[in-house]
């Protein structure tokens, strides 16, 4: 358990690694967000490509496989314009709103049970991202992109449970890597950055580190129950925060930081019911 453990904080550290290399690119060099989520994918192919199981390619008929990888595919690119403009931190205290709606997809589509606790703290969770969002009072309009992330990917995470069944994990991260590229590469090819280290070093940075922490999460599922680890995932914004302040020298105002508290505490208190 112990080795689930720190491999899952690895995992969640190196995830906002990528997002912090992906704003670097967008916010400090001028590339396009379109561009960083394509190379993303694209990089993240070839990466998994010598490591697939058989049978892999074949997920690649079944049209239920294609609209779970175009629910990623238009949360990772919206997330990438809202780092452009907004601090990490906030991003993903905003993206946080993806569980949550996970939730309510799956008591709708997927028939699970419902509690009245869980759905208190699903709404207090709600609470906090609206804290961080602030519609209406000035907050930056940008992060509402991370707020469509969060829902595209709460939409890919219901997915997921529902296509569980269907391939092994690697076989369906290929797959949603795959079809997020070709869904991508018109855009991605036509906003080509200027050929420089800095940005080639940032875009493979950005690939690599979110390639490695999703894999390692898959690897840490596998060592231990996802009960146990699901607290693990909230690590996500704790990491976040430090990065803003490292890299940007940014921290969240008030409103953020009780945002970011009513999240984690909700979701933690909910990962604690049977």
């Amino acid at each position: 358990m112990q080795r689930a453990v720190l491999i899952m904080l690895v995992a969640m550290s190196l995830i906002p690694v990528g997002d912090s290399a992906g704003k670097i690119l967008t916010s400090g060099l001028g590339v396009e967000p379109v561009f960083v989520a394509w190379s993303r994918f694209a990089l993240g192919t070839v990466l998994v490509l010598p490591f697939l199981p058989k049978g892999s390619f074949a997920l690649l008929g079944n049209w239920r496989i294609w609209v779970r990888a175009t629910m990623l595919c238009c949360g990772i690119t919206c997330i990438q314009f809202a780092l452009r403009t907004v601090d990490i931190a906030t991003v993903f205290a905003a993206f946080f709103i993806g569980p949550m709606f996970s939730y309510v997809l799956a008591t709708l589509f997927l028939r699970e049970h419902v509690t009245v606790l869980r759905s208190v703290l699903i709404l207090l969770g709600f609470g906090g991202v609206l804290l961080v969002v602030r519609p209406g009072t000035g907050g930056d309009a940008d992060v509402l992109w991370a707020v469509a992330a969060g829902l595209f990917y709460g939409a890919f995470l219901t997915m997921s449970r529902w296509l569980s069944h269907l391939g092994k994990p690697l076989s369906l991260t290929f797959t949603q890597l795959a079809i997020s590229m070709f869904l991508l590469l018109p855009f991605g090819l036509t906003h080509l950055p200027e050929a420089s280290l800095p940005i080639a070093s940032m875009t493979l940075a950005s690939a690599l580190f979110s390639m490695l922490g999703n894999l390692l999460l898959l690897f840490a599922y596998g060592l231990a129950p996802a009960t146990r680890l699901a607290p693990l995932v909230y690590f996500q914004l704790i990491a976040a925060v430090l990065l803003g302040w490292v890299l940007f020298n940014t921290l969240p105002d008030a409103f953020t930081w009780a945002g970011l508290a009513l999240i984690i505490g909700a979701g933690l208190a909910s990962t604690r019911l049977r």
